[in-house]
């Protein structure tokens, strides 16, 4: 079975000539929305109950105003409001040495450079400079927020299902007992 990745979320229609407005989800919101794309229409974090091509995108503020061909009236739209567009695997941007799409971050073992396992890595935070990674396992009682900086993250081998750290002074509060 194919793997989807969501790359924006259609908030409402805009104006009449079968235009959605789409939340871009995705570095690259300029090929995704771009004319001859080809998407998937999926109720959010479900299966594709379409396929569709873009007519047209253009950015608008910090969303994007997407049409797509055969579908030229409101009508033709408006049941996918807040329907996610997605694409497939082999549709994914290679990306530059180093770096790595969040689903192949999620679900890695996360040891220290002394080899102690810290726990499996649950989910990643997007708030702003850098990403921080949320690791859950036996060091803490509480989940352990580990900034995506060189100085704390030193390999990850996607292969290996693994990730060496350096955790940081303070990153694992003093009061576990």
């Amino acid at each position: 079975m194919a793997s989807y990745y969501t790359v924006g979320v259609m908030t409402k229609p805009h104006g009449l000539r079968g235009e959605m407005k789409v939340y871009p989800r995705t570095d690259f919101p300029e090929k995704r929305f771009a004319a001859g794309s080809k998407l998937y229409v999926r109720p959010e974090g479900g299966s594709p109950i379409a396929a569709v091509e873009v007519r047209s995108g253009r950015r608008q503020q910090n969303m994007w105003i997407v049409g797509f061909k055969d579908l030229v009236t409101i009508h033709d739209v408006e049941r996918w409001r807040g329907m996610e567009l997605c694409v497939e695997e082999a549709q994914l941007e290679p990306l530059p040495e180093g770096t790595y799409y969040i689903h192949q971050l999620v679900g890695l073992q996360v040891y220290t450079e002394e080899g102690v396992f810290v726990g499996e890595l649950k989910e990643v935070l997007t708030p702003g400079a850098n990403d921080v990674y949320v690791v859950r396992g036996p060091l803490s009682r509480d989940d352990i927020l580990l900034p995506a900086i060189p100085d704390c993250i030193l390999k990850v081998d996607i292969a290996a299902n693994r990730m060496t750290i350096h955790l940081l002074p303070g990153l694992i509060g003093d009061d576990e007992s």
